[in-house]
């Protein structure tokens, strides 16, 4: 009996496995020094002394910083509320215009970001302030002068002036990409224009709406210079607190303290909203 034999070349994993890992290794390298190793600086500053004896200590005093926390989440959850209001019928707006309308709408939402923080909040403070741009033209127009800065408001207003396109844009991405066949479909079964954005394109969105809420309430609850400028230095927040504590080295560690408990926070927050996106929209007509 006579049999056939076919000889198969060896596959080639041994050198796809190498360009791999070269591949990946700048990336790996990056990791570990820019995220992996601060990150472990934190946890052992937070639990040392000045001359590194392990201690609870820096973590019982964040006690006195209780306020501090409360406040700061609040106002991250007012500002990220209102980034919502604001950015989601704007992203809705966006996406029912032209492509070519849609990408000019999209390059002056972020025109703005082009430019530096520390600018765009100076900006506001110009506008803002008692002496200010918007103060000018009410006293112009016989109305009274607004103290604005200084105020929990102005601090808010900062932050979603800086944070809005860190919502819209998700949003915007998802909708634009929405089947249209859903709509057409909820439009012959008689829903009306608010039952069709309720039924068919919040659930179909909500992806979008939980990463525009996760990019905006993370860099909200962190930030410090919006408070300090636009807060005039009487609104003490997270951010604000870290920063003191590190210019002074004898309490370097409970500022160490106050940024683990900030990111494991901020760690909380992400997995719950991963939860909820882990399910996807579903059509409910």
């Amino acid at each position: 009996m006579n049999r056939s034999v076919t000889s198969v070349p060896p596959p080639a994993k041994r050198s796809s496995s190498i360009l791999t890992k070269a591949a990946c290794a700048p990336h790996t390298v990056w990791t570990v020094l820019f995220i992996v190793a601060p990150l472990l600086f934190v946890c052992y500053y937070a639990f040392t002394t000045e001359d590194g004896t392990l201690t609870l200590e820096n973590i019982t005093a964040l006690g006195e910083h209780t306020d501090t926390f409360i406040l700061s989440v609040c106002m991250s959850v007012i500002a990220t509320v209102l980034c919502l209001l604001i950015g989601y019928p704007l992203a809705y707006c966006i996406s029912k215009c032209g492509p070519r309308t849609q990408k000019v709408l999209i390059m002056l939402l972020m025109l703005p970001m082009w430019m530096n923080l520390l600018i765009r909040t100076y900006s506001m403070m110009a506008i803002l302030d008692d002496g200010g741009f918007l103060n000018h033209i009410l006293s112009a127009l016989g109305f009274g002068e607004l103290h604005i800065v200084g105020t929990a408001p102005a601090v808010i207003f900062g932050m979603v002036y800086n944070f809005l396109p860190y919502m819209v844009m998700p949003i915007h991405s998802v909708i634009s990409k929405l089947d249209k066949r859903y709509i057409e479909a909820a439009s012959d079964l008689g829903c009306n224009g608010f039952r069709t954005l309720t039924r068919v394109i919040l659930p179909l969105s909500a992806s979008g709406i939980i990463s525009g809420v996760t990019m905006v309430f993370v860099p909200s609850i962190s930030t410090f210079y919006i408070s300090q400028k636009l807060g005039g230095g009487t609104f003490d927040m997270i951010g604000d607190t870290i920063e003191r504590q590190f210019q002074n080295p004898s309490t370097y560690n409970v500022g160490a303290a106050i940024s683990l408990v900030m990111m494991i926070l901020i760690l909380i927050s992400m997995a719950v909203m991963n939860r909820f996106s882990d399910d996807e929209g579903t059509v409910i007509v």
